[in-house]
């Protein structure tokens, strides 16, 4: 990246509270009318757009039905939330991370990676939903926008890896390359163990996995390495 540009992008970042760009403010505004649908109907209004696991319809632990898994609920689930303090934190991290990113790469493709982040986190949790259900589980459903704002969160590892960025709880200062190491590890951990149920975490894993490999194959990588057409280039900012 030039010297301009460098500036330039300082200038952007600098403006981010107050002017975001088109994209983030969108999905940050689209964020708030779904729950704002949530506050106004009900959850049980909208349990069609939630994602559920793929499988034979049943009956959840009060009896109610089920919905079965619909392809629509692959995007929709990411604008429903479990709470205030769920859509703040991921809107916060949407602002934060997203901004940046869609000034360095553009409307469209900033919109493409979130998009496949948001659908490969669906994925993965489709899977792990799907397997519980298959061994005796009862049918739950995923909301958030949790596994996109988790691909943002690689995707800005990898393009601002010695970018300072500051946790929230507890308050520590760390490069956003290192970052993005402790919460993948954090979050593998966690869905391994099962020591926060309630909490997509194979979803996380899922959106930033699926980012990672959108990356590379923008970069004219191939999953593990090397090989490919070189595709367009992405700026790494050192």
């Amino acid at each position: 990246m030039s010297r301009y540009d460098a500036l330039q992008r300082n200038q952007d970042v600098a403006r981010m509270p107050f002017n975001l760009p088109r994209v983030t403010k969108t999905l940050l505004i689209a964020n708030g009318i779904g729950f704002l649908l949530q506050l106004l109907l009900g959850d049980d209004r909208l349990v069609a757009l939630m994602l559920w696991p793929w499988g034979d319809v049943a009956y959840d632990p009060v009896g109610a039905l089920a919905p079965a898994f619909m392809p629509w609920q692959l995007v929709t689930y990411s604008f429903l939330h479990g709470g205030f303090l769920h859509l703040a934190f991921n809107m916060l991290a949407l602002a934060m991370f997203g901004a940046p990113l869609e000034y360095t790469w553009g409307e469209r493709r900033f919109m493409t990676y979130y998009l496949v982040s948001v659908v490969g986190a669906a994925l993965c949790q489709l899977l792990v939903g799907s397997y519980a259900l298959s061994q005796g589980a009862d049918p739950y459903p995923t909301i958030g926008a949790s596994g996109g704002v988790f691909g943002l969160l690689l995707a800005y590892g990898m393009l601002f890896p010695n970018q300072r960025v500051m946790l929230l709880f507890p308050p520590i200062p760390m490069k956003a390359r290192t970052l993005v190491i402790v919460y993948g590890l954090f979050e593998l951990g966690l869905g391994i163990t099962g020591l926060q149920p309630g909490v997509a975490h194979f979803a996380h894993l899922g959106g930033m996995l699926f980012g990672w490999l959108l990356i590379r194959h923008w970069r004219g990588q191939g999953p593990l390495g090397g090989g490919g057409r070189r595709g367009p280039n992405i700026r790494i900012v050192r």
